[in-house]
């Protein structure tokens, strides 16, 4: 027969027991998710300055050239997309600019066999392929760093396009054959004109780094000082509220309904 302090010992080792048991049952924490492992090899053809050149840069302009303005002698005009063929061009190169720049990870030379970039006598304002081999070699997180950011501005004009494809057309126009339908409201144009701010800033910040450093502080400098005196005219047009566009001017008045201004009223 168990005394007292004998049932206190067994009763302490039963209850160790069915702690242990109890964490030993408990389910595992899941591993982190591996990177996802490529269907094959992938091996670079070109140059980091040939795929920038003949690749990233030329889907880039399907943004840049999307939404501008000119300023002449009629004053500040806006350029905008306004058809479905205008989005699916600013579509192509987001897509393209998301998928394009990881081939950047790809190991490939940084320009052409003999091209040493402008980084030739004193005060060169290039660095070489061999200078930026080493500070990327170096540096391999900055480097990539650069590439998401690229990528992240190519998935904000993205959502922007697709966005703008979930909407009905927002009025046919007897304009249509002519021009196609006009979608796409002014919010949607003021965040894709904020997206290609977005992706220069995001080059610039990736050439200032790799390319041209020297520059880095005349660019900076010239940017405060757009900051400072850019500012949108109050007494013309109407004002995008999300960006630096400034005011819309219809580039052919009389010809594509301007929705900036209310309809006519009809003739009775």
């Amino acid at each position: 027969m168990l005394n007292g302090r004998t049932s206190v010992i067994a009763a302490a080792g039963l209850l160790l027991s069915a702690i242990v048991v109890t964490q030993c049952s408990k389910p595992s924490a899941p591993p982190a998710p591996a990177s996802q492992a490529l269907l094959g090899d992938m091996k670079a053809i070109v140059s980091v300055k040939e795929l920038m050149q003949y690749m990233l840069d030329p889907v880039a302009d399907n943004i840049f050239d999307a939404v501008f303005t000119d300023i002449g002698p009629k004053g500040k005009i806006e350029h905008r997309p306004t058809t479905t063929d205008d989005w699916e061009n600013v579509k192509t190169g987001a897509i393209s600019l998301i998928e394009g720049v990881y081939l950047l990870k790809v190991p490939r030379p940084f320009a052409p066999a003999g091209d040493v970039n402008n980084s030739v006598g004193p005060d060169a304002p290039e660095l070489s392929p061999t200078q930026i081999k080493a500070m990327v070699e170096k540096d391999p997180v900055t480097w990539n760093a650069k590439i998401e950011a690229l990528r992240n501005v190519g998935l904000e004009v993205l959502e922007i396009v697709n966005r703008v494809g979930s909407k009905p057309i927002l009025f046919p126009n007897p304009f249509e054959e002519t021009h196609g339908p006009n979608i796409g409201s002014q919010k949607d144009v003021d965040d894709l004109f904020q997206a290609a701010e977005d992706l220069d800033e995001a080059c610039e910040s990736c050439h200032l780094q790799y390319w041209y450093p020297g520059d880095k502080k005349d660019v900076e400098g010239t940017r405060r000082e757009r900051a400072r005196f850019e500012k949108p005219d109050p007494n013309r047009g109407r004002q995008f509220p999300n960006s630096k566009v400034g005011p819309y001017v219809n580039p052919n008045p009389g010809a594509v309904p301007d929705n900036s201004s209310p309809a006519p009223t009809p003739k009775r």
